[in-house]
């Protein structure tokens, strides 16, 4: 196991979902489980490893698969792990075919996979079981993810494709990706795609000697081929100084519906004194944060506390679960059905505790006006002429989507206001953090907008 751990230290500073980056890991082994293969000499096992050199540790969910060196296929090469011991190569598993159809009989027919300590349990959803039993599939890997693996199933038949996310750190509790997208599913939203199965398990809590923990591990959902996401429709549209106004507002009511259908589905609740102070603390560290990264924030400190004031002495909705990571790369639009919204699985650096807390339904609402700016942003930085043309696209499309959310939910007044303001201002703070870290050539479109806020804030 010691030279595994070690092959896994190299390679993981690599990928897009290890948060170490720029050091090696410092991995521990945590439990593991083996799924069955109709391929001989080859094993499929999943590993999860604790990352003692972060905190909170970091458990992360690494599926490898174990060939003979002199049999790994071409295509498989560049996704070689390393090799632990003379003649057998691990493979970064999601690419290898052996695991993508151990992980889908997995998800679909259900069943149980058990390591020491551990099991790896497969739920799949009743109206979608004869997925199990369509003809053979093919999977390939998503490029381009960031915090997970998931990797996309087209079936020989007439069976529609599916798409598995395999969750990269697992933590206790159960994904609101999971939870959230099944009972949409179940509740027939149009504006979700249906819910396929799930796999999650126990394993030992690395937190203690003893003892166990419950989370998730993977999920399965339809798959919509050849869509674009809104941000992508979006650009296009701004790019072009096209109207986008209708397809914003339509996007209004979809979230809206949304929001009413968790609001139906899951317990809300009012906010409280401490839900009130504990924003407030959010919110002074992320500015703290943001002065710090950013000095010529240090000017707008005093009329931003003062945005922020107002908002905590305004009226707030009741709290209620929400998508909590909004934003335009997170809707695609499907043909014959419009909007459809995903990845509900909030923030990926937040605790699964802290994401499946009711919170404010506004917080959605000011990450997709955040989103709006951003594309105007990104073409102000090409294209400096346009500067007019797509400042009064972003306007016109914040203003149709408001439009269209407060219509739906029968509250305009609650889209207009210090609280929205201070959620607004709250993400472009942070936004000016992430862009001095990551992108300072960016940094101009939430230094614009903070300057926006604070000079015209809502009353």
């Amino acid at each position: 196991m010691d030279s595994t751990l070690a092959c896994l230290a190299a390679w993981m500073p690599r990928q897009r979902w290890c948060t170490a980056k720029g050091r090696a890991p410092h991995l521990r082994y945590v439990a593991s489980w083996d799924m069955p293969v109709d391929e001989p000499g080859v094993r499929v096992r999943t590993l999860l490893v604790a990352d003692e050199g972060t905190l909170p540790t970091a458990v992360y969910q690494l599926p490898i698969v174990a060939r003979a060196t002199s049999t790994v296929p071409e295509a498989l090469t560049a996704h070689v792990i390393g090799t632990p011991d003379p003649g057998t190569t691990l493979i970064d598993a999601p690419h290898d075919p052996a695991y993508a159809a151990a992980l889908l009989t997995l998800v679909t027919a259900g069943g149980t996979a058990r390591g020491p300590r551990t099991t790896a349990v497969g739920h799949p959803v009743t109206p979608t079981s004869s997925v199990a039993t369509a003809g053979p599939a093919r999977g390939s890997v998503v490029t381009g993810e960031q915090s997970n693996t998931s990797i996309v199933f087209r079936f020989d038949d007439a069976t529609s494709p599916i798409i598995c996310k395999v969750f990269r750190q697992v933590q206790p509790g159960r994904n609101p990706d999971i939870e959230l997208n099944t009972a949409l599913s179940a509740a027939r939203s149009p504006h979700v795609p249906r819910a396929v199965g799930w796999i999650d398990g126990e394993w030992p809590d690395p937190a203690t000697a003893a003892g166990t923990v419950r989370g998730s591990f993977a999920f399965a959902q339809e798959f919509f081929p050849d869509v674009e996401d809104a941000w992508r429709v979006a650009l296009r549209s701004a790019a072009h100084d096209e109207d986008f106004r209708r397809s914003a507002y339509d996007l209004g009511t979809a979230t809206a519906d949304v929001h009413l259908s968790l609001a139906h589905l899951f317990p809300s609740a009012p906010a409280t004194g401490a839900d009130r102070a504990n924003l407030r603390d959010v919110w002074q560290r992320r500015l703290a944060t943001a002065i710090a990264e950013v000095p010529q924030l240090g000017a707008a400190k005093h009329a931003i506390e003062a945005i922020y004031d107002r908002a905590l002495e305004s009226d707030w909705p009741p709290l209620q679960r929400i998508h909590g990571d909004y934003h335009l790369g997170q809707v695609i639009l499907v043909p014959h059905r419009g909007w459809v919204l995903l990845d509900f699985e909030g923030e990926p650096m937040r605790s699964m505790s802290e994401r499946t807390l009711p919170d404010l339904a506004l917080r959605d609402v000011a990450g997709m006006l955040r989103s709006f700016d951003y594309v105007a942003g990104s073409i102000r930085l090409d294209h400096p002429d346009r500067s007019t043309s797509v400042r009064d696209w972003a306007r016109n499309a914040r203003d149709s989507f408001l439009t269209g959310y407060g219509e739906r939910v029968g509250a305009r007044a609650t889209t207009v206001g210090p609280l929205l303001d201070a959620l607004e201002l709250d993400k472009a703070v942070y936004e000016a953090t992430y862009e001095a870290r990551s992108r300072p050539t960016w940094i101009a479109i939430p230094l614009r907008a903070i300057e926006r806020l604070v000079a015209a804030p809502a009353i």
